[in-house]
């Protein structure tokens, strides 16, 4: 193991490491108009999502949320994602999905504020907030979404008991993220013993295989544009470009990609 991997194993080191890069991303890429932090989400056919012009540059993107939140019926729904990045997927959900109210939450308060500038639409509202510690009331909630951000919480546990305290009888946790082969086992061990019932779960390595090959060629043009060269490897990581670590380990089964709907009882 590396010594950045063993610092990343240390839960404080690891939520430090990301309250520093987040917002460095932020700033870096705020003229770029990057709206999702996320990987992406082909299938084979293609999914064919109707879009609106101004979402077809973010389509495989577009495509992973839709994937996660379309499990359930949001409309007339109140919602919470939790990790909302840049926004680009609230801003999408909330027009397309129609929930009566959307919440995006994010520990990065320089992306909150780019959110806040950057995405005006009824209904969507943003706030700087900790996953661990939701700012939100028991039971006041319809749905909590997570989309590829949990793997940086220090707590996973503790987080969706956080996400149980909020969500309403019959709410649903909407979510997505990947681990490596060494967290698997703890990783189902916390999904199973969550105060939520498993609706449904899926294996989505191939089809986020395929949205990271989709959007290669931008991730490559902006890391080299805005990343400094010594953060170019870190860089093709964190955007999945194909022969990156994390490419090649999803590729290799050594990283899983997973989607689940919970519900509470």
């Amino acid at each position: 193991m590396s010594l950045l991997e063993r610092l990343f194993s240390i839960p404080a080191i690891r939520k430090g490491i990301w309250r520093l890069w987040y917002p460095f991303l932020t700033r870096r890429l705020r003229g770029e108009e990057v709206l999702f932090l996320n990987y992406a989400f082909e299938t084979e056919p293609p999914v064919g999502l109707k879009l609106e012009s101004e979402d077809e540059p973010n389509r495989a993107c577009i495509q992973l949320y839709h994937h996660v939140a379309s499990q359930v019926d949001l409309r007339g729904k109140e919602v919470l994602e939790v990790s909302c990045g840049h926004g680009g997927g609230a801003s999408w959900l909330t027009r397309t999905m129609h929930p009566s109210g959307y919440t995006g939450l994010d520990l990065n308060p320089t992306g909150i504020h780019f959110c806040q500038q950057r995405h005006h639409v009824p209904g969507l509202t943003f706030m700087q907030g900790d996953a661990q510690k939701l700012p939100f009331p028991d039971q006041s909630l319809d749905a909590v979404i997570n989309v590829e951000a949990s793997h940086c919480y220090p707590d996973f546990p503790g987080f969706l008991a956080e996400v149980a305290r909020v969500l309403r009888p019959g709410g649903h946790f909407l979510y997505a993220d990947f681990r490596f082969r060494d967290q698997f086992a703890d990783w189902e061990s916390a999904m199973a013993s969550a105060p939520l019932q498993i609706v449904q779960t899926r294996n989505i390595r191939d089809e986020v295989l395929r949205g990271m090959d989709c959007n290669a060629a931008r991730s490559e043009a902006l890391i080299c544009q805005r990343l400094p060269k010594f953060l170019h490897s870190l860089g093709r990581d964190f955007a999945g470009l194909p022969g990156s670590r994390v490419y090649e380990a999803l590729k290799d089964g050594e990283l899983s990609y997973r989607s689940w709907c919970l519900r509470k009882s």
